[in-house]
């Protein structure tokens, strides 16, 4: 037996009477009622299925099986012969229904203006994805398609479903060839796209509202267009203008000179986070010049400082050891302590030949730690206390110092 495809004939069609013909199995082991007739739509074709209910009974997927649709139940107990109804959840098959209705007329706006064939489509979560055939894709063009498409959306154009023959279908305009064989299902936008679809769609292209390409990209060889169309195009604008009236607000500024305002906070935030790079610069290159004429040195002359912080930033570490190792002939051996772990960051000038990479692995090792980098610089850390960490880089500056 073969399921009657209600939703084929109407798409806004959101109650049935059925009868159980089979309670069986998914290939993922979930219990699945198959009915004699079903308005519930199964994934495919890029839409996802309708969920709702069977007499109470809580449908979460439908499967298209060929002949028959399995309708995927979480709980309730039916059984073959019964007579059920069925109830599809409206405001999830609206809104499929628009973005899928919403597709045609965007897909044959891109084909019409610039033979961008799409190759793929899917409604997801949010917001519904194509990936169309556009070699050369500006703003200007993808805007370009969007005017048309919501042009034929205002215009209220009728749609209507019609059954044909392969050899009627090959006298059509078809917009894309068709995938199957046999009596095709065709979806026609009056005087603008002629389509074979096994999807659901509005009545008239005026139930779509308004289409939106929220953003595109290059995307394996094709252009992948976001879109959101109806009642999600109202939710997107919905979450953009709280967002724009937060920021505004923030910036205590119009909505329109929201751009205008965060460029140039961005320009001052540059220029200050400049000026700061600098300041830290000459505050490392200062504590350098203090920590050097306190350092202890080989018989050669080469300085080797050691030094451990309480509670110093990881990165003004590192911005320290490298302004110690720029003086000719300086090892840094520095290190900070902020009550349960060490971090090292040990450097060495360019005219030495000391390994800092396999010092700090040294180091780590004798807590516990990892680190490594190269033989200029190196950093790493461990778990240990104050007075292991203190009593570490004394013994590794005694070393350095007698070598």
């Amino acid at each position: 037996m073969k399921t009657a495809r209600l939703y084929y004939d109407d798409s806004h069609l959101m109650e049935f009477e059925a009868r159980v013909v089979d309670v069986r199995e998914t290939a993922d082991h979930r219990r699945a009622v198959v009915l004699d007739r079903t308005a519930f739509y199964p994934t495919g074709g890029g839409q996802p299925s309708d969920t709702g209910t069977l007499d109470g009974a809580r449908i979460v997927e439908c499967i298209d099986e060929g002949d028959v649709i399995l309708h995927v139940i979480q709980e309730g107990d039916l059984l073959p012969g019964q007579q059920i109804i069925g109830r599809v959840d409206r405001a999830r098959r609206l809104e499929h229904m628009q973005q899928h209705t919403a597709q045609h007329i965007l897909s044959q706006a891109l084909w019409r203006l610039f033979g961008a064939e799409t190759r793929g489509f899917r409604i997801m979560d949010r917001c519904s994805e194509i990936d169309v055939a556009l070699d050369q894709p500006t703003d200007e063009r993808i805007a370009q398609a969007v005017g048309l498409a919501n042009e034929i959306v205002w215009q209220d154009r009728p749609i209507k479903i019609d059954y044909v023959s392969a050899e009627e279908a090959s006298r059509l305009a078809l917009r894309r060839e068709p995938t199957r064989s046999g009596t095709l299902r065709i979806v026609e936008i009056e005087e603008f796209d002629v389509t074979p679809c096994g999807g659901t769609h509005a009545r008239r292209t005026g139930e779509i509202g308004i289409i939106f390409v929220r953003s595109w990209e290059r995307a394996k060889r094709m252009t992948r267009l976001r879109f959101v169309a109806g009642v999600r195009a109202l939710r997107d604008y919905e979450a953009l203008n709280r967002a724009a009236e937060r920021v505004a607000s923030m910036l205590s500024s119009e909505r329109e000179m929201i751009a205008h305002r965060l460029e140039r906070w961005i320009e001052e935030h540059q220029a200050l986070a400049k000026r700061v790079r600098e300041l830290e610069e000459q505050r490392a290159a200062s504590e350098a010049a203090v920590l050097c004429e306190r350092a202890s040195a080989r018989a050669d002359g080469t300085k080797v400082v050691a030094h451990l912080f309480r509670n110093e930033d990881i990165e003004a570490l590192k911005r320290l050891a490298r302004a110690v190792a720029s003086r000719p002939r300086t090892i840094a051996l520095l290190a900070v302590h902020d009550g349960e772990s060490m971090h090292v960051a040990f450097a060495r000038s360019a005219d030495l030949n000391d390994d800092m990479s396999a010092l700090v692995r040294r180091a780590c090792a004798q807590i516990g730690g990892r680190g490594g980098g190269r033989a200029e610089f190196a950093q790493g850390g461990g778990l240990c206390t104050e007075e292991k960490a203190r009593d570490l880089l004394d013994s590794l500056a005694r070393e350095l110092v007698a070598k």
